[in-house]
């Protein structure tokens, strides 16, 4: 797979770059150094995942992951950040981004998430997870950051079969279609139907959307 690293931080930028690089199926195309950067590069050399960091001067993570979703939209953008970030993330959240990480994570576990997100999971680290849903909590009051998300609407869960309810619970663990399979002892293509069927009765964007979905609404199988 194709990868680009976004990090305002050199040593960050070159170590993940070097550590990552070392994967006999990963190929670090280039690096950038802000969202200005990331946007310019990930058009021009179309990357299939890319690294982003999410607070950085100028154009940060959130602002370049919407643009280069918008003109690129198959390509999986994987978060980095930090417990200080639930602001950030709950916006980077809304635009589409396929999960998030701790930065001070060790580089197996950053190489492991790349992998989740390119054979189409999503990544939603617990620990961050909590303080985001403190944060997702204090704003259910707010309407329109609520409806921006659709999270707000557990009433939806009602339109939802037993077994689509099953599959959103398991995506909130961030799980592919394959794992979703073999837990639920199902086929990868009726999970994917399940998935397809559950996104459009919640009204969501996308499968990380439904993830955060889940995790909001504390889901279990």
């Amino acid at each position: 797979m194709r990868i680009l690293i976004v990090d305002d931080q050199r040593l960050m930028r070159e170590g993940l770059a070097t550590l990552i690089g070392l994967e006999p199926d990963i190929e670090v195309i280039g690096t950038a150094v802000d969202g200005i950067d990331a946007y310019t590069k990930a058009l021009e050399w179309r990357p299939e995942v890319v690294l982003m960091d999410i607070r950085m001067p100028g154009m940060d993570g959130a602002q370049a992951s919407e643009l280069i979703l918008k003109h690129l939209p198959e390509t999986k953008i994987l978060i980095l950040t930090t417990f200080d970030d639930a602001e950030l993330i709950l916006r980077v959240l809304g635009t589409g981004v396929h999960g998030y990480l701790l930065k001070d994570m060790p580089s197996e576990a950053i190489v492991s998430a790349v992998h989740t997100v390119y054979n189409g999971g999503t990544v939603l680290q617990p620990d961050i997870t909590t303080t985001l849903l403190k944060e997702l909590r204090s704003l259910s009051d707010s309407s329109q950051q609520a409806h921006s998300l659709n999270l707000n609407e557990p009433q939806g869960l009602l339109l939802l079969t037993e077994r689509e309810r099953e599959v959103l619970a398991v995506l909130g663990q961030g799980l592919n279609n394959k794992e979703i399979a073999d837990l639920l002892h199902i086929t990868e293509g009726t999970v994917k139907n399940h998935v397809s069927n559950l996104i459009s009765k919640l009204g969501l964007r996308d499968r990380t959307q439904a993830a955060i979905f889940s995790v909001r609404h504390q889901l279990q199988v």
